[in-house]
């Protein structure tokens, strides 16, 4: 069975060697698992276990987290993986019976809170909740156009216990969410991202210094009787220092596989690149590693800091928020931001002078959506769209 688990992993890609195989036979062969009590012989190992050993034997670098959990839940089909988050909210509240589907005309008629009064209303409904609710519009519940709980609708709520969105209208979200890295290593696949990544090498590439044209100087001595006639021309170097804030999680899945083959693009072509990630609106930290985003935070007033003005400060991200949670203290979605996103975003846009916006939205709904709206107003309307000519543009822009 381990051994087309070994190819598994290696058919999706990641770098696993028969030695670090071969460790991980030999740590069942020691007992570092357990046997599964649980099965009826007492044979086997205990799923969650076998899953964290073989990641620690085959895996030796965290970005490949992500690339061995889709393989390991692929090959072990059914095997549901752990995740322990700890809900202050009781699951039987939560439970979904049904999902709740209204007309455009029905979802009109339901008036949206104001922040002040969401969140001390959220305070009341804990306090005076004791039982589970279904349909209905007050309570934590599931199923109804209350402004708290999951799969109903409301236009301004909190999303509790759902899944994933499924309006986008949430202004907060209770639960704790893990996110994945962008993966730097994604293959361009299509003709489009492929011409994408020569605009970018088109934008990378700056004149400096001259550098030995090996094949005139030979021409030109050769024809100077074989007397040496040095010939020089500029040197191509890949000046351009880039600062890249990508917004991850949540609205964003859905345009991982885009973001992933720019990210590639990136960092084949900028030899001076640097990356964080943030969610929805830049705050007062960002963090390179989506694991431990709360554990090894990066202060924006740090990184603000760190790099000097030359370099070239690039957003990717879909803009599609709560506009709370731009121009709300507070209005984030995971924490209580002492400050306004905007704050952040004009302090990085002044510190930056040249600035672009790249959105992975199709542009035709962008009027539609209220935030993209203000972020295309903190960023002075540099919001490109993530096709070729949008790309295009931004690179133009950003080389000026």
């Amino acid at each position: 069975m381990l051994i087309d688990f070994f190819y598994s992993l290696r058919g999706a890609k990641l770098p696993v060697s028969v030695k670090e195989y071969l460790t991980l036979l030999e740590a069942l062969q020691e007992g570092v698992v357990g046997p599964n009590s649980e099965s009826e012989d007492g044979s086997g190992w205990k799923i969650d276990d076998f899953y964290y050993l073989s990641r620690t034997a085959l895996v030796k670098d965290e970005k490949h987290y992500d690339k061995f959990d889709r393989a390991f839940a692929a090959y072990f089909k059914g095997v549901e993986m752990v995740a322990d988050f700890t809900k202050d909210v009781p699951l039987e509240w939560l439970r979904k019976n049904l999902e709740l589907e209204l007309s455009p005309e029905e979802k009109a008629k339901i008036e949206a809170m104001g922040w002040d009064e969401l969140m001390e209303t959220l305070k009341k409904r804990f306090e005076e909740q004791e039982k589970r609710h279904e349909g209905g519009s007050k309570m934590i519940g599931t199923g109804g156009t209350s402004p708290f709980g999951a799969y109903g609708f409301n236009p301004q709520g909190i999303r509790i216990g759902q899944d994933k969105s499924r309006n986008k209208s949430a202004v907060k979200v209770w639960d704790q969410r893990a996110y994945k890295d962008y993966d730097d290593t994604q293959e361009l696949g299509t003709r489009n991202i492929k011409v994408a990544l020569r605009r970018l090498r088109k934008f990378a590439r700056e004149g400096a210094q001259e550098e030995l044209d090996l094949d005139d100087t030979i021409r030109s001595t050769a024809a100077n009787a074989g007397y040496l006639d040095i010939k020089m021309v500029p040197e191509r170097h890949n000046k351009v220092k880039v600062l890249l804030l990508m917004d991850v999680g949540g609205t964003m899945d859905e345009h991982i596989h885009r973001v992933e083959e720019v990210f590639s693009a990136a960092k084949a072509e900028f030899k001076h690149l640097e990356f964080y990630y943030f969610h929805n609106c830049v705050y007062d930290f960002m963090w390179k590693n989506n694991r431990r985003r709360f554990s090894e935070k990066f202060a924006t007033w740090d990184i603000i800091r760190k790099y000097n003005k030359d370099y070239k400060l690039i957003f990717v991200g879909d803009a599609t928020m709560s506009p709370y949670e731009i121009l709300q203290p507070g209005g984030s979605v995971e924490y209580n931001n002492e400050e306004a996103g905007a704050e952040w975003m004009q302090r990085l846009t002044s510190a930056f002078p040249k600035f672009a916006w790249i959105n992975p939205e199709p542009q035709g709904v962008w009027q539609y959506r209220q935030s993209i709206s203000v972020i295309q107003q903190l960023v002075n309307q540099r919001m490109f769209p993530m096709t070729i000519k949008g790309l295009e543009e931004a690179m133009r822009l950003l080389s000026k």
